[in-house]
This record gives structure tokens, C-alpha cells and sequence, in this order.
């Protein structure tokens, strides 16, 4: 498991396994894990950005990577925890574990590409987002 940095921003929220989340095996479908993590990155945008940063520039997503390890089912209490990783030109990396308890049930690693909003075209992280995404 790719632990959390202590030396980084960090996220995390809870929520309850519900009936929308379960496949016709009896377990939380995968395309869900997809959706937390998804909703993880979004949520923590939301807290590190500001109106100023949000009337500039917008995130998307080029690639998931996912690791499913182990299995959620009806009423399990989930965590997710997510970070930012090496962030440069247009790219920055985010990390989320999800958990049940202390145990890891999906790790991922995005790679999301930053856009200018006016131009609607990739822009090179600047500073002004680059020190919201830094160490604390």
C-alpha cells in the first residue's frame, strides 16, 4: 500500500456502502471504486482551491490506475484518503487509498492534466496552483 506522506496535503472522508453500490456478486462493483476515487480528487480540490484559481483553470483526468485488493459488501463504513504526488508542466499525480477499517480495499494513482479555462488548452502549472498542491 502507498502510505500517506506526513510531510503532504491530505484528504480524507467517510461513507457508508449503500444497495446502488452492490454488483450482482453481492460486492461493491468496480466501476464504484472508479467513482470514489473520482469523488475523492474532486473533494479535494474543492477544499485546496479558491474562486480565483477555479476562474482560470480546470482539471482532466488522462489516466486511472487501480489496484483493487480486497471487497466491500452492503452496510461496510469506507474511508477514502487521497494526496497529491510529483506535480510538473501540465501533469500532477493523486493517490487514493479506499479502506474498510485498516484495510486496504483499492489503491489508484491518477494523472490529471491541467487547463487554461479560457483557452480550453493545457497549461503549465504555475505557482499560484503549485503552492496549493505543496507539502503543508
Amino acid at each position: 500500500m502507498k502510505t500517506v506522506p506526513e510531510n503532504t496535503v491530505t484528504h480524507s472522508y467517510s461513507l457508508k456502502v449503500e444497495s446502488h453500490h452492490i454488483d450482482e456478486l453481492n460486492h461493491v462493483n468496480n466501476v464504484v471504486y472508479l467513482q470514489w476515487v473520482n469523488d475523492a480528487s474532486e473533494k479535494h480540490w474543492a477544499i485546496l482551491s479558491n474562486n480565483e484559481i477555479n476562474a482560470k483553470y480546470f482539471w482532466v483526468c488522462l489516466r486511472h490506475e487501480i489496484d483493487y485488493i480486497g471487497q466491500a459488501f452492503l452496510g461496510d463504513e469506507i474511508t477514502t484518503q487521497t494526496w497529491v504526488g510529483e506535480s510538473k508542466g501540465v501533469k500532477s499525480e493523486r493517490y487514493v487509498n479506499i479502506l474498510k477499517g485498516d484495510d486496504l480495499l483499492c489503491k489508484a494513482v491518477s494523472t490529471w492534466c491541467l487547463f487554461d479555462l479560457k483557452t480550453r488548452k493545457p497549461t503549465r502549472i504555475r505557482e499560484d496552483v503549485l503552492e496549493l498542491l505543496s507539502v503543508e
